[in-house]
């Protein structure tokens, strides 16, 4: 048995001699949008995040019998999530159950299935036309408009995707040969100029409303990251007004090596920047990332670190991070528009100079 991607780059091979015909004449040569009929736009799903192969447990431990072995991106119904026994090297004793068994939770990712309403038209701005848009489908297929292809992750991948809560922005729409919408996917910020088509199904437009400031004018706003607990508190004066889990700075590699730049630095740091929707890269050549679409960014420390939205992990209260402060999306979008400065929303992209907005606190105790 092959897996996916084995089966993609196969594939490709065989359709070599169809490269010069536009991919928009041609039939779609996979699947370009997650599809299960049997399943609700209501039912909870979780997806594999990691980017390789898991194991499906029959009971929440490492030592369990493994029922079955699942590829990347395999989407199945989340039942619950259950505490069991920490695998070794790990803090988290999270669990998800699912109709087949048990997935240790920071390898699944939560997502629901819910396909969009196609737009006759984009909105209307200052600039011409466009919006941002959220992905609200497990994942959808993205096809380069102008290719080659330019940034490190792409030159690396077969199968490009956009994953569920993922925020990008959407500036053309077009029809392909057979009849379905394509929206034209684009970044902003960080981009390295790769432009892309995808479903136009997958994307939930963003109003400005749903990123309104909240509570602006409240006075001594500051945020307080935990190292030692991986928790975030938003407080005004004296009072918490949110509290979340989140993953901060690794510190230590797969191969139990010390990463003193993994770390998320501790003292108070002043957000300098925020941005709707950012292209993040950085690292060593094989120990770096590169990854586009990075929701409800706020700079806090260095040029890089951040308060973001996370859809590759969901083992939050581990320290799994490069240095940034991993949220959940739901957590990473009431922080971004709680924090100041406030955002314009249709450049999506705001910086200060010192003493710069919000504090974020960074404490080890």
């Amino acid at each position: 048995m092959i897996n996916r991607r084995e089966f993609l780059q196969k594939l490709l091979v065989g359709a070599g001699a169809l490269a010069v015909t536009p991919w928009l004449e041609m039939p779609l040569l996979r699947a370009d949008l997650f599809q299960d009929e049997n399943l609700s736009e209501d039912q909870p799903l979780g997806r594999n995040c990691t980017g390789g192969m898991i194991n499906i447990r029959r009971t929440p431990s490492a030592n369990s019998e493994i029922v079955k072995t699942i590829y990347e991106d395999t989407v199945l119904p989340w039942v619950k999530e259950v505490v069991g026994e920490a695998p070794a090297g790990r803090t988290s004793k999270k669990w998800v159950e699912t109709p087949e068994g048990y997935i240790f939770s920071p390898s699944f990712q939560p997502v629901y299935n819910k396909p969009n309403p196609i737009l006759t038209e984009l909105p209307q701005i200052s600039t011409g036309k466009g919006m941002w848009a959220e992905v609200t489908v497990p994942y959808t297929d993205l096809f380069l408009a102008n290719p080659p292809a330019r940034a490190p992750w792409l030159q690396e991948s077969v199968s490009p995707r956009l994953y569920y809560s993922q925020v990008v922005w959407i500036d053309d729409m077009v029809t392909h040969s057979s009849g379905q919408v394509l929206y034209r996917v684009n970044e902003i910020a960080g981009t390295y100029g790769d432009i892309f088509y995808a479903a136009g199904e997958a994307f939930r437009p963003i109003t400005q409303e749903e990123v309104s400031p909240i509570n602006p004018d409240a006075e001594e706003k500051k945020v307080v990251i935990n190292l030692s607990q991986q928790t975030l508190s938003c407080f005004e004066g004296k009072r918490e007004v949110y509290f979340c889990t989140v993953s901060t700075g690794a510190v230590y590699n797969a191969f139990g090596e010390r990463v003193e730049e993994w770390g998320t630095p501790v003292g108070p740091h002043p957000i300098w920047r925020k941005l709707i929707s950012l292209h993040m890269s950085g690292g060593a050549t094989g120990a770096g990332w590169d990854t586009m679409g990075i929701p409800w960014t706020s700079l806090f420390a260095g040029e890089g670190m951040a308060l973001h939205s996370t859809f590759w992990h969901n083992g939050y209260g581990e320290r799994l991070s490069h240095g940034c402060v991993n949220m959940r999306p739901d957590d990473a979008k009431w922080a971004f528009r709680w924090c100041l400065p406030e955002v314009p929303f249709e450049s999506g992209d705001i910086t200060v100079s010192m003493p710069g907005g919000t504090i974020v606190e960074v404490v080890e105790i």
